[in-house]
């Protein structure tokens, strides 16, 4: 087995620099989530389309006070001249939940559904504001800087997110005499009550990108990380595959550039299963990036769309994935992805 898996991985990196595309010739954007070992990360940007998550929040959790303006600047700077004209999504600091910063606690009966992300840095703008001068400083020389507002659930809170993120390019260009670049701005769509506000949204931000993980477990209401209810935790369940399908139709109609940067994407199942829905654009964990490149290359659109009304029509997981399975065994597929 282990044999296996090191040649199969070997035949996967071999086409790691050829075109991102289907059989069929469609076209796909492939990112990496980054911000935890972030030079192993940069070994693969030659064969990426850039980053589509950077995780700011863990510079933040290894030290033991809130990093200094320019010490971030430092940071992203590094980040962004690592990819070179190509995109970098810098996520706003995401803390809460299940990473708590050892100088600022919170705590809380269910931190889940609690301050977190842009609730806490919009409370906190003297946090917000400095972690965004930061930002838009390192993007100066480099200008392909991207910025994506976490665990978004109002409207109110992508007008305030923006009217801070203006201050900031203001003071920023006021004090250095300079022109700053506009960085494009989007949200995470992980909150369901944004499945129903796209359209408002899409008028005011210029991308959205799922966080498949945390939408999950809102739609069917369970803590991931909580071990008596894993089980029920399961990205293929229908429901939240028909909501993915639905999101996509939405964002395409709208012509809303989205992008998948949950676990979901680096998967085979679930990146079939959203390229047959339309989604393009993918960020994913760069130990996966080969593997997924590989397995678009030898499907054709066509035969994933005929798939996908079997499987939106499914009643559990478990019908999903076996749906899933035939497809790959018809494809001659399943052997060496299993592998």
């Amino acid at each position: 087995m282990l044999f296996s898996y090191v040649a199969l991985n070997a035949r996967y990196q071999q086409e790691i620099g050829l075109p991102s595309q289907s059989q069929c010739g469609e076209r796909f954007k492939f990112m990496v989530n980054s911000g935890l070992a972030i030079e192993l990360e940069y070994t693969n940007a030659q064969f990426t389309d850039g980053v589509g998550l950077y995780r700011t929040e863990f510079p933040f959790i290894i030290r033991n006070q809130f990093p200094t303006e320019q010490e971030q600047v430092e940071l992203y700077e590094k980040v962004l001249a690592s990819y070179p004209q190509k995109t970098v999504v810098m996520r706003t600091l995401d803390v809460g939940g299940d990473k708590a910063l050892p100088y600022f606690s919170i705590i809380e009966e269910n931190p889940f559904l609690g301050w977190r992300g842009i609730r806490l840095t919009l409370d906190h703008p003297e946090i917000f504001l400095v972690q965004i001068r930061a930002m838009v400083r390192a993007n100066i020389e480099h200008q392909n800087l991207h910025i994506l507002l976490p665990m978004v659930s109002d409207l109110a809170e992508v007008d305030e997110a923006i009217r801070l993120i203006r201050q900031a390019c203001f003071e920023v260009s006021d004090e250095l005499g300079v022109s700053l670049p506009k960085p494009k701005i989007g949200v995470m769509i992980e909150v369901p009550s944004m499945l129903y506000l796209l359209p408002e949204l899409a008028a005011k931000v210029d991308f959205c990108s799922v966080g498949t993980n945390d939408l999950t477990q809102y739609l069917l209401a369970v803590d991931r990380n909580n071990a008596r209810v894993a089980n029920l935790y399961d990205a293929l369940h229908p429901a939240v595959l028909r909501a993915l399908y639905q999101l996509g139709q939405q964002a395409q109609a709208l012509q809303f550039p989205i992008s998948i940067c949950g676990e979901l994407g680096g998967e085979p199942a679930g990146v079939l299963l959203l390229a047959a829905m339309g989604f393009r654009r993918f960020s994913m964990n760069s130990s996966n990036l080969a593997r997924i490149k590989w397995l678009l290359r030898r499907v054709e659109l066509a035969d994933l769309e005929l798939l996908l009304p079997e499987v939106l029509c499914c009643h559990s997981p478990k019908q999903v994935r076996l749906q899933v399975q035939r497809f790959l065994e018809h494809k001659q597929l399943l052997t060496q992805l299993r592998a």
